[in-house]
C-alpha cells in the first residue's frame, strides 16, 4: 500500500506557461533540456548541486551562450519568476493531502528557483523536502533516493516517485520505489493516470 507520494517539481508541480515564457528566453535556456551531448551541461548541474553560485553559473552560461554577463544572470533571474502552478497536480496534491498521504518533494534545483516556489501557497501541502542545492547531490544518483529512507524513513515499498524524467524514475526502480513517469506535455491525463497507480497500490 503507498504512504508516501513524492513530487519532483519541475515539469509535474510547476511549469512554464508557454503562452507567457517569452521566446527569447525560451531559446537561451534550451540546454537545459537538450544538449548535443545529452543532458544538461556540468555547470547547470552544479548550479542545481549547489556547488556554483548564481554568479559563478552566470558567466558560464554567457560563454556558452556567448553573451555579457550581465544578460545571462538577469535571463536565469527572470526565468525562475515564470513558473506556474500546474493546475491539474495542484488539484491532485490536495486531494491526496486530504486523504491522509505524505507528500514530499525530491527535486534537482538551485537555491534561487526553490526559494522562489517556496512562497507558493501549493509547497505548505508538502510534507518533506529534498532539494538538490541544499543536500549537494542531484537526480538520478542513487545517494539522494537513498536520503528517503535515510532522512524521513519511508519504505521504498510504500512509495511512489514521479517526474518527468525517464532517468530520473528509472533510477527510483532500481531502488524498489515505484515508479511513474509523468507526461508533461498533458498533465490532466498524467495526473489521471496517476490517480490509478496510487489508488490501486
Amino acid at each position: 500500500m503507498l504512504k508516501n507520494i513524492v513530487f519532483d517539481l519541475a515539469g509535474v508541480v510547476v511549469a512554464r506557461n508557454p503562452q507567457r515564457f517569452p521566446k527569447h528566453l525560451d531559446e537561451f535556456f534550451s540546454f537545459v533540456f537538450t544538449t548535443p551531448e545529452g543532458g544538461v551541461p556540468k555547470f547547470w548541474e552544479d548550479y542545481d548541486r549547489g556547488v556554483r553560485s548564481v554568479d559563478e553559473v552566470a558567466k558560464a552560461v554567457a560563454e556558452y551562450r556567448g553573451c555579457d554577463v550581465d544578460t545571462a544572470k538577469a535571463n536565469m533571474l527572470l526565468a525562475v519568476e515564470y513558473q506556474e502552478a500546474v493546475e491539474p497536480t495542484v488539484a491532485l496534491i490536495e486531494e491526496l493531502k486530504a486523504k491522509g498521504y505524505r507528500l514530499i518533494v525530491l527535486s534537482n534545483m538551485s537555491l534561487e528557483y526553490i526559494e522562489f516556489l517556496r512562497k507558493m501557497p501549493l509547497f505548505a501541502h508538502f510534507d518533506e523536502q529534498i532539494i538538490s542545492c541544499e543536500v549537494q547531490r542531484v537526480k538520478p544518483e542513487r545517494e539522494i533516493y537513498e536520503l528517503l529512507f535515510e532522512r524521513y524513513g519511508v519504505k521504498a515499498d510504500e512509495t511512489i516517485f514521479i517526474d518527468d524524467r525517464r532517468e530520473n524514475v528509472d533510477a527510483a526502480a532500481e531502488l524498489g520505489i515505484v515508479p511513474f513517469h509523468f507526461d508533461r506535455s498533458n498533465p490532466e491525463n498524467a495526473c489521471n493516470e496517476l490517480r490509478k497507480v496510487i489508488y490501486n497500490n
